[in-house]
């Protein structure tokens, strides 16, 4: 399955923005899918997962600001990102949980 995000930009801080991820195939039978984020001269980081029953979990620097969601039926993964920070420029690629291949990741830049 090839994972394909979209929906990046530049955004100024405190503002939104709403990430796409579509598969290729199926992502019914998968169970976990997440999104990542790696900012410049940082590791790649996990910072949201959702179950394939539609439990989530979230890093600690995105809590109460970003809602993960999915739609099996559509083979999509959602990213809606709230109040961003400087902090969270970065490119966002989703995965699953644990990682496989790396897809296209989207950019999100975030001025001050």
């Amino acid at each position: 399955v090839q994972l394909q995000a979209s929906g990046g930009g530049l955004v100024q801080a405190g503002g939104s923005l709403s990430l796409s991820c579509v598969a290729s195939g199926s992502i019914s039978s998968i169970g976990v899918m997440g999104w990542y984020r790696q900012a410049p001269g940082k590791q790649r980081e996990l910072v949201a997962r959702i179950s394939w029953g539609g439990n989530t979990d979230y890093s600690d620097s995105v809590k109460d600001r970003f809602t993960i969601s999915r739609a099996n039926a559509k083979n999509t993964v959602y990213l809606q990102m709230n109040s961003l920070k400087p902090e969270d420029t970065a490119v966002y690629y989703c995965n699953t949980v644990p990682a496989t291949f790396w897809g296209q990741g989207t950019l999100v830049t975030v001025s001050s």
